[in-house]
């Protein structure tokens, strides 16, 4: 038997998560005794809010949560999803049409498998999320890369988006705001894209997981308010771990038109049936609950965010678009490339995170993660001295 043979071609193709792998050799130098400082993880640093947790402790004493329950999630956290929805959305939607997945993932894999077929083709914008490529191959559709670099603060526009317009786009992956580059697109931009995507019946995947982190009097805008027409051809993801610091609760959605989410729900069903009673009991505390913690985090994300972008900007050779959501800055490091580090040159951005590693030991996600090289991605959802000693070792290493 051939080493190719053992591996399903479509598994085999894959390439793992990047920032998951950055973020694992970070956390193994560190359990080797290295002072490594990580900047991969999207992954807040704060506890889940205590009245979330209190939720999920009196959930797991009460044994009808130790049963299976409906695959499409508990009627009461589909509820609050719909009650959410209106209030940070403004517009309504039916529980009906909400299925709960395991975390955010899970909704974008069936997301895609739910409404791709092989020989379709998706936009994608890029920088984009590591995993969405991927979910989109595994469908046996093909990703159609749009870029918009540090100059056009990494939003992509309708110009872009029609000139990759083919017989065979099914689908727009929007992401606002934005994993990797915390760029967020405006109001009249979001209603601009989903008027095109409506006009040329093209779905709309649209990610809104960071829709509460936002700064600079940036605003989120869901395509589906701007454009309602949209809402038969629009699958809408979110999750609960980047606003409540619940990444390892794994609570996600997708809400859409009843016939898709009927077909999800059915794969689901097959898949990994309900989400864990004890996380979606949690989840519903979340979204009923006050938001003043999840203010009090966007708060020290605010601060992060601003001394990250000073001390990326004063390094020579970096070009820090500021970032208006999520928590990540999204540098163009093109200006050092060829330069001479400590006897080692880096020709790509791959190359220059692998040297920041080894030589400052810190820990960035390279842009080939996210779409083109010449970027690294850090985010600045980790302590505020954490973050300052970080930063300022890559800018001691680099103006050597």
């Amino acid at each position: 038997m051939t080493s190719s043979s053992r591996v399903s071609a479509r598994l085999g193709a894959i390439a793992p998560s990047a920032t998951l792998a950055v973020d694992a050799k970070a956390k193994a130098l560190k359990a080797a005794g290295r002072p490594v400082i990580g900047f991969g993880a999207g992954e807040p640093d704060f506890p889940t809010p205590q009245h979330i947790v209190e939720a999920a402790v009196e959930a797991a004493r009460d044994p009808k949560n130790h049963r299976y329950t409906p695959a499409a999630g508990l009627p009461e956290l589909k509820q609050a999803i719909a009650d959410k929805t209106l209030r940070d959305s403004g517009y309504e939607v039916d529980p009906a049409t909400v299925l709960v997945t395991n975390g955010g993932k899970q909704a974008v894999f069936q997301a895609f498998a739910a409404i791709l077929d092989p020989g379709d083709e998706v936009i994608l914008p890029a920088p984009y999320w590591t995993t969405y490529p991927e979910a989109i191959a595994l469908t046996g559709a093909s990703s159609v890369e749009v870029f918009a670099g540090a100059d056009q603060g990494y939003l992509v526009t309708v110009e872009q988006l029609e000139a990759a317009r083919t017989d065979k786009t099914k689908a727009l992956l929007f992401c606002s705001p934005s994993n990797p580059t915390g760029a967020v697109y405006s109001p009249e931009q979001t209603k601009a894209i989903g008027e095109w995507a409506l006009e040329h019946g093209i779905w709309v995947i649209t990610d809104e997981i960071y829709e509460h982190l936002l700064y600079d009097g940036a605003q989120f805008t869901p395509i589906l308010r701007e454009v309602p027409a949209l809402a038969e051809t629009t699958l809408v993801l979110n999750g609960v771990a980047k606003t409540f610091a619940m990444t390892g609760w794994r609570v996600g959605w997708m809400q859409g038109p009843a016939d898709v989410i009927k077909a999800a729900t059915n794969f689901q069903s097959h898949l990994t049936s309900n989400v864990a009673n004890v996380s979606q009991r949690a989840a519903i505390a979340a979204l009923t609950g006050p938001m003043d913690e999840v203010e009090a985090m966007r708060v020290a994300f605010d601060r992060r965010r601003k001394t990250m972008v000073e001390m990326l900007s004063a390094i020579d050779g970096f070009q820090v678009p500021v970032p208006q959501g999520a928590f990540y800055a999204y540098p163009s490091v093109e200006g050092v490339l060829g330069r001479e580090i400590r006897g080692k040159v880096a020709s790509t951005s791959a190359e220059l995170a692998a040297i920041i590693l080894d030589e400052a030991e810190v820990a960035v996600v390279p842009g080939e993660a996210f779409g083109p090289s010449g970027y690294v991605r850090l985010s600045y959802a980790l302590a505020d001295a954490d973050l300052a000693e970080g930063v300022g070792r890559i800018q001691a290493l680099l103006a050597e």
